[in-house]
């Protein structure tokens, strides 16, 4: 079965701002929200389309690659994507903020998902050089980063054991503070989360000694990155969870991982196409030959026909890099240049005198010769 489009989910068209995109996801989401909808399966279903679809346009990345490739080009992408796998919890967990603010002045509706405010770990920024190798192949990484992980002592609650908890003087153990103000409207009373606990309805009375009730430590730790074929320099990948872990529990940040390219002795990249500058004799110019030249799998040989002229470009189909996330694959074009030589010996001038002297040297450039940049120009096009 298809998926629906993420737009048409929530409303909005394909140049809507992330304000438009936000506003839309809340509609729905109060709209289909499990509590207002009480054992409805169908408007479950509804909220999580919601938020995989906020998910995806919320994120100027993933935004990026379903506008371009659509959901192929997010499955199995590394772009950090969780679409149906989505439970309501972890829509709660990743975007309760929006929550918060929908359901506030409801008299307590949508109070049993809210009593907890989730913490979220910051994200982590790393940049990785690829070669021209790597970039045709895909490869995988593995790159040792400084990050805060769960303390191992406490299992992340900050706590030095299940005995070192109270209750939260401020909330009574409840989770939530309720608050009654008076309007011109009236009495107006509003449940919101315990600013002291965040809504565990806990306090910690002994600290753990190894995190010192944080549940979090830095420590290094070596993370493997699969990066498709076909990347480009600037592009960002995404590792959900990656990142930094959340104090006291909660969902880690992300890992951001931005590409960056080596420059490669021979080929230059252009999109997905690679450019060689190929250097040949006069004679072989002439008479023709064979040349090696290289590409991202090796050396291949190719063929110089008689009578080749300075500036033709020889294609080598399906010799250039991969469409990432995609199908396809970029060419390779053999610029050619006869290579005039600077200095001849006296012998050699000789022979060059005679050849002046024929009529077969004399220059009769047919209109295929001409407008060299101009044909250069139609190949990037």
């Amino acid at each position: 079965m298809a998926k629906k489009d993420y737009y048409e989910i929530l409303g909005i068209p394909r140049n809507a701002t992330k304000e438009e995109i936000k506003k839309a996801y809340r509609k729905q989401a109060l709209k289909y929200h499990p509590d207002k909808n009480p054992g409805n399966k169908d408007a479950e279903e509804k909220f999580k389309e919601a938020a995989e679809a906020y998910e995806v346009l919320s994120d100027d990345e993933k935004r990026r690659v379903y506008d371009q490739y659509g959901h192929d080009g997010l499955s199995g992408s590394g772009f950090g994507f969780r679409g149906g796998g989505m439970t309501v919890e972890d829509i709660f967990a990743s975007f309760g903020d929006i929550f918060e603010d929908a359901f506030a002045g409801f008299g307590g509706f949508g109070s049993s998902r809210r009593t907890r405010r989730v913490n979220k770990g910051t994200n982590l920024r790393v940049k990785v050089k690829l070669t021209l190798q790597e970039i045709a192949n895909g490869a995988e990484k593995k790159i040792k980063v400084r990050k805060y992980i769960s303390c191992p002592a406490c299992g992340g609650t900050g706590a030095a054991d299940s005995r070192s908890y109270t209750d939260c003087p401020t909330c009574r153990g409840t989770g939530h503070v309720t608050r009654i103000t008076t309007t011109f409207l009236g009495q107006m009373q509003t449940t919101t989360v315990c600013p002291t606990c965040g809504g565990e309805g806990k306090v910690i009375t002994h600290k753990c000694s190894s995190c010192y009730g944080e549940g979090i430590i830095e420590k290094d730790e070596i993370i493997s990155i699969n990066i498709p074929a076909g990347v480009a320099k600037g592009m960002q990948l995404t590792l959900s969870g990656k990142g930094n872990a959340a104090r006291r529990g909660g969902i880690p940040g992300d890992l951001l991982v931005i590409i960056d390219e080596e420059s490669h002795p021979e080929l230059i990249r252009e999109g997905n196409d690679l450019i060689y500058n190929l250097f040949i004799s006069i004679p072989d110019a002439i008479m023709g030959g064979s040349a090696e030249i290289p590409t991202v799998d090796g050396q291949v040989k190719i063929k110089i026909e008689p009578g080749t002229q300075p500036g033709k470009i020889l294609r080598l189909r399906g010799k250039g890099l991969p469409e990432v996330n995609g199908y396809g694959r970029g060419d390779l074009l053999v610029n050619v240049n006869v290579w005039i030589p600077k200095s001849l010996s006296r012998e050699d001038m000789k022979l060059i005198e005679k050849l002046k002297e024929s009529d077969s040297f004399t220059p009769r450039p047919d209109k295929d010769d001409r407008g060299f940049f101009e044909r250069m120009r139609s190949y990037f096009k």
